[in-house]
């Protein structure tokens, strides 16, 4: 499939697979200023390169579309971030194509796809921390049914704010403008029955530098799980970006730039 792009910014390319899962990567903007040219992926089913059929969304479904894209823009090797559950489809195509990625960049990774779940202690932890903001009374009752093992998306989409360091007028119109490009049981298709785990054994043979940039605040991954996550691998250093959420460039733009700038350049 041929995919839709964006790209910004000025540099090295920079090839950006968006999380959400299949969110369009408007809600990236411009991933606070890194210095490199972005191309932001339009995965199928989603913004300018959708629609699609659910059966076809799995994550591993969009490898090939990612190489596809790859080889024609003739970016050889490329440097690859990716963000939340796009981390699926990034290490699925790292561990596929390794001569073509130069360095692997994951940004609050989602762990899912190696087999982790989100750190409910993290989540309930900040939640704890957060309990006399104002908006906290109305998503108490879907906060209990999450830490109670609930995975219905209600439940889930009333965690949004913890998954921002600040629940102010920015963080809610991001939220909202995110919310607006997601797919319909979006969740369901891209890890529906059959998607692969990647074995401890495939990630300690990925012999390339990888980068996993955590939130200090964040629950999916907390700090905790991303390091854990990071020794499967055979070359990954952890940043844990203090104060930050799930959306660390809104956070502090400047430390995340700096952090992704330092680790591309090697």
């Amino acid at each position: 499939m041929d995919l839709a792009h964006d790209e910004l910014g000025s540099g090295a390319p920079l090839l950006v697979v968006p999380g959400g899962p299949l969110l369009a990567p408007s809600y990236l903007g411009d991933l606070g200023g890194i210095p490199a040219r972005l191309h932001l992926l339009h995965l199928r089913g989603t913004g300018r390169s959708g629609p699609a059929d659910p059966a076809d969304l799995r994550f591993d479904l969009h490898v090939d579309d990612v190489e596809a894209y790859r080889a024609h823009a003739g970016l050889d090797p490329v440097d690859v971030l990716a963000h939340s559950a796009g981390a699926a489809i990034a290490i699925r195509y790292a561990l596929r194509y390794p001569s073509h990625v130069r360095r692997l960049v994951l940004v609050t990774p989602s762990l899912r796809s190696l087999g982790t779940g989100p750190d409910l202690a993290q989540l309930r932890a900040v939640a704890e921390s957060r309990s006399d903001e104002p908006w906290y009374p109305a998503i108490k009752e879907s906060l209990e049914a999450v830490l109670a093992g609930s995975v219905a998306g209600t439940d889930w989409a009333a965690m949004t704010p913890f998954f921002y360091a600040r629940w102010d007028d920015a963080a809610q119109e991001h939220a909202r403008t995110a919310e607006a490009t997601r797919l319909p049981n979006a969740a369901s298709a891209y890890y529906a029955a059959g998607a692969p785990v990647a074995t401890p054994e495939e990630l300690a043979g990925l012999d390339l530098p990888v980068l996993m940039l955590a939130g200090e605040v964040d629950a999916t991954p907390s700090p905790a799980a991303a390091r854990q996550a990071a020794q499967l691998f055979q070359r990954c250093d952890v940043v844990v970006q203090p104060g930050a959420g799930h959306y660390p460039w809104q956070d502090d733009p400047a430390f995340f730039r700096n952090a992704i700038a330092d680790f591309l350049a090697g």
